[in-house]
């Protein structure tokens, strides 16, 4: 059963509400100058009272029974600018991956990359080799293919793993079977042409967990079939593309296109085992293509597959049977004396990290926590992994850990806390490292990039809001309306004349009373988030 709140996940019915995010703009409401009163007293923690445009927002209607959590402040001398509720537990959403990538951004280190090898075991015959080869994944997200020529890690604003619940969710251009088709090619220029064995994906390296999205070793396309459905003629069968296209999955499409004015509605559904998958419904003529995606049920069998697959377009022969389950059971104990004949190297950890905090990457974020458990020496993610990240938040950002309370790396319930003043401890300790340009650019930009992009395309502090929102919907059922547990920003806010200052916004059990209303509170704290950067702007 699904949790009754998901985080950057909305329930069906919520699609259509989010379509209305584009619509959204921060209205320019006028700031006021910031309060008399002593530097001293507001760097006691109760700070100036809040602009009355903010106030005034706090105050509409939905936001009775709800609680605004607000923390700004000056990190070049501590003073605090604002503060209401700033040490009070509230639900944070996805302001959890700010946590745990700070925590796997230091573990790992900005320039680590992973290294996913492939073994031959067995002897060689001239180009043939009697054995299997393995590769051990690493649990590397790019192997999927997101990497650009120049190197970086490829995204778009609405990424394709929110496309069941978001609108407006674009592919990149990369192949998602790039990573594979470059191991392919090691293995030729390695000599070996036969392969009278098999091959075997080696997910050893740790236990996945029961996380929502599930992190695993070996990672294709984020574990999805990309659907991708463009209307035709009304009355005639869409157009469909899907990818990766991998044996033994089939898609299957019964969308039809309907008049310009018609309804666009599609369902996916798939078979147990998640190798048959069929779309069905509508797509309005002349409207942008809709783009769906289906779970890769066993990431090991469809790894080896595909990579059986790239296998032969590079021209090696592979003598066992391309599809299946993974043959787990016949790895080595070790590789021992056994000759690496390729391996796919990740572009550096700060670039996964810009990738998790732009479209707020669920798997990512999850997989940070194996990634950091890995690291030491655990196959345990859950264990190893918050172990690391409270060692990092103890001796390194030297934040107290009991300002939060986690069970996940992406910010996936209502259950989990965080304060205010813990956020932005957090992203003031980002200030003292030589990576905290990197850092604030990884984060989504009002009004440019990332989840943010949408918002505020025209108002003064467009590209001068650097900040991570989160995001927890479910629904009211007994009064019939939307429950809101947390939409959130937190961040840097960049004067005009160059400051950075430090915020965290967060409203928790806010309600609507429809769906256009759950977008308005998104609009909200971005509307607060640019009223408290023309403030600062004006008076600091």
């Amino acid at each position: 059963m699904k949790p009754k709140f998901r985080t950057s996940r909305l329930r069906p019915w919520a699609v259509a509400c989010v379509a209305l995010v584009t619509a959204a703009s921060v209205a320019a409401t006028a700031p006021t100058a910031l309060a008399s009163g002593s530097p001293g007293a507001a760097g006691a923690g109760h700070g100036y009272p809040l602009p009355p445009g903010v106030e005034a927002i706090m105050h509409k209607p939905g936001y009775e029974t709800a609680q605004w959590g607000v923390y700004e402040v000056d990190p070049s001398d501590g003073t605090v600018i604002h503060s209401q509720f700033a040490r009070q537990s509230f639900v944070p959403g996805s302001d959890t991956k700010l946590v745990t990538i700070s925590a796997a951004w230091h573990s790992l280190g900005p320039d680590h990359r992973f290294t996913t090898p492939v073994y031959a075991t067995g002897s060689r015959r001239g180009s043939t080799l009697d054995g299997n080869l393995a590769l051990v994944a690493q649990g590397d997200l790019t192997m999927g293919g997101r990497t650009k020529p120049d190197g970086s890690v490829d995204y778009t604003n609405v990424d394709h793993t929110s496309a069941n619940d978001l609108p407006g969710a674009t592919l990149t251009p990369e192949n998602p079977l790039a990573g594979l088709n470059r191991i392919a090619r090691q293995v030729r220029d390695a000599g070996i042409t036969r392969v009278d064995g098999n091959v075997i994906i080696d997910p050893r390296i740790f236990t996945p967990p029961a996380l929502d999205p599930q992190p695993t070793p070996m990672i294709i396309n984020d574990n999805l079939i990309d659907l991708l459905t463009t209307p035709t003629k009304p009355g005639h069968a869409a157009k469909l593309f899907w990818r990766p296209q991998v044996a033994p999955y089939r898609v299957v499409s019964h969308v039809r296109t309907v008049a310009a004015d018609g309804t666009t509605n599609i369902t996916v559904t798939a078979s147990p085992d998640g190798t048959r998958i069929t779309l069905s419904g509508t797509i309005a003529a002349g409207t942008q293509p809709v783009l769906r995606t289906s779970d890769i049920k066993d990431p090991n069998a469809f790894g080896r597959t595909a990579l059986i697959e790239a296998l032969g377009r590079a021209g090696v022969t592979v003598t066992a049977k391309p599809t299946g389950r993974n043959p787990e059971r016949a790895l080595p104990d070790s590789y021992g004396g056994d000759p690496r004949v390729a391996a796919f190297v990740s572009p550096p950890y700060r670039q996964y990290a810009k990738l998790i905090l732009k479209v707020s990457h669920n798997l990512g974020a999850n997989l940070a926590l194996c990634n950091m458990a890995v690291l030491a020496g655990s196959k345990d993610c859950i264990g190893g992994g918050f172990a690391v990240e409270h060692d990092f938040l103890t001796n390194v950002a030297h934040v107290d850990p009991t300002q939060f309370a986690l069970d996940d790396g992406r910010g996936g319930d209502a259950t989990e806390k965080a304060t205010p003043v813990g956020l932005a401890q957090i992203l003031e300790y980002w200030l003292r490292t030589p990576d905290a340009t990197a850092f604030r650019f990884s984060l989504p930009i009002l009004g440019v990039n990332g989840s943010n992009a949408i918002s505020c395309p025209d108002c003064p502090a467009k590209g001068k809001v650097f900040a991570k929102p989160g995001t927890v919907i479910g629904v009211d059922d007994l009064n019939g309306r939307a429950a809101v547990a947390d939409q959130s920003q937190a961040g840097y806010l960049l004067t005009n004349d160059g400051h950075l200052v430090v915020f965290v916004v967060l409203v928790n059990s806010a309600t609507a009373p429809d769906l256009q209303g759950v977008i308005r509170v998104f609009d909200d704290t971005n509307q607060i988030s640019a009223l408290l950067q023309e403030e600062a702007s004006a008076h600091l």
